[in-house]
């Protein structure tokens, strides 16, 4: 191969690097800068894959990427919202240790079983790499150390309001015994005479159902309420929420028994009962009281100081 062959192949090579170069700048354009920091295409869009649900990866390419360019600007926020929080956390001293990074790999390792090897193949279906996940995860220590520092300990749920809320929701609170049932229903008949006639009907399903025939089959063919097209489903029903026939039934009965035919003002029923989750004890109602209003004032402050960091930013967007 003579000189200006070689010369001319070299200047075809680096055309073809310039004319790459040039598209992967375009390609992985600046869609936001928060006080001089960029935010690109490139980190949105693995945001959003990451993101992804399953039926989302699910989904053909262009169809995917069409749900993402719908949701770019959702997303978006959410990546300012991260890079702002990174920013005050460093200007305010924070900082992650590389021990503590590991401590916490270390930790989600064991907790999914996984091994150094199985843990890398998971990030290479998500399109990362071990040393993305190492620097993904210090943000996350980070983040968590700022939020601790300027959210959570300023959080204070006192026993006075959990009381208010008891006191509200006293009834809800207390009567949270609860009953999954499945119920065959036949309506209540407007003549007096015609009653013999039902009880006959639900004496006959009865007896059907104790030759062993599938109830929620039989709700869908015999009953006439709107739970027998899902086989008489009727879910778990608060304690507080049942007429007393149906508790009074219940009394008697265990978790798989099908009661015997009673009346109610609205008609006759055959139940089965699935299922029953115990009301909560007064400790319990309590700490779950203490975790919801600990939430709400989460969301309330952590808003507060996101809409005070947007404010003092420099922010510009560039979808």
């Amino acid at each position: 191969m003579n000189k200006h062959r070689l010369i001319f192949i070299s200047f075809i090579l680096v055309c073809i690097l310039f004319q790459a170069s040039h598209a992967a700048v375009l390609l992985d354009r600046v869609v936001a800068v928060v006080n001089k920091e960029v935010i690109t295409w490139s980190e949105l869009y693995k945001m959003m894959e990451y993101e992804s649900t399953e039926q989302m990866k699910a989904l053909s390419e262009e169809d995917r990427m069409r749900v993402f360019k719908n949701n770019e600007a959702v997303f978006l926020d959410k990546l300012i919202d991260m890079r702002l929080q990174l920013q005050e956390a460093k200007r305010t001293g924070l900082d992650v240790s590389p021990e503590e990074v590991k401590e916490a790999i270390e930790n989600i390792k064991q907790k999914y079983s996984l091994t150094d090897k199985s843990l890398e193949e998971n990030l290479a279906k998500e399109g990362l790499n071990i040393g993305n996940y190492k620097k993904s995860m210090s943000e996350q220590i980070l983040v968590n150390q700022f939020l601790n520092k300027q959210v959570r300990s300023k959080i204070v749920v006192s026993d006075d309001e959990i009381k208010s809320q008891i006191d509200t929701y006293k009834t809800n609170l207390i009567n949270d015994e609860s009953f999954k049932i499945r119920q065959i229903f036949l309506k209540k008949p407007k003549e007096d005479a015609e009653r013999k006639a039902a009880e006959e009907k639900a004496s006959l399903i009865l007896q059907r159902l104790k030759s062993g025939e599938d109830f929620s089959k039989l709700a869908q063919e015999l009953s006439e309420d709107p739970s027998g097209k899902q086989g008489g489903d009727l879910g778990y029903v608060k304690k507080n929420l049942l007429a007393k026939e149906f508790i009074e039934a219940f009394s008697k009965m265990k978790i798989g028994d099908i009661s015997l035919p009673f009346w109610t003002e609205k008609g006759l029923h055959i139940v089965k009962l699935e299922d029953k989750s115990s009301a909560q004890s007064t400790e319990d109602i309590k700490e779950n009281i203490r975790k919801q209003l600990t939430e709400q004032q989460f969301m309330e402050k952590y808003k507060s100081l996101i809409k005070d960091l947007r404010e003092k930013a420099h922010i510009e967007i560039r979808l």
